[in-house]
């Protein structure tokens, strides 16, 4: 996974799949965060997405009140995302 930031997109190429991915993801949401209540995950084409990571996005849209968009890549995340009933909660909508 290789993962990059701008302003307030985060974007995410390769599949999310180990630990280290998570506190990558995590690290690097951190320190937008703090400087903007709005952010952009662009997931380009990760197939699936691991729980740490849903437990952690979830908490930033419930706990944080963080505006969250997701922009996925691919069709079979979109599908997972739409099955756990988390495309409203994290905006989530196909590229």
């Amino acid at each position: 996974m290789d993962i990059s930031s701008t302003t307030n997109t985060v974007t995410i190429t390769g599949n999310i799949k180990s630990v280290n991915d998570f506190q990558s993801i995590k690290t690097t949401i951190d320190s937008l965060k703090d400087s903007s209540s709005i952010i952009t995950l662009d997931i380009q084409n990760s197939i699936s997405i691991t729980s740490s990571v849903i437990g952690y996005l979830n908490k930033l849209v419930l706990k944080d009140a963080i505006n969250l968009n997701m922009k996925i890549g691919d069709a079979q995340l979109m599908h997972l995302l739409e099955d756990l009933n988390l495309t409203a909660t994290f905006k989530a909508r196909r590229r």
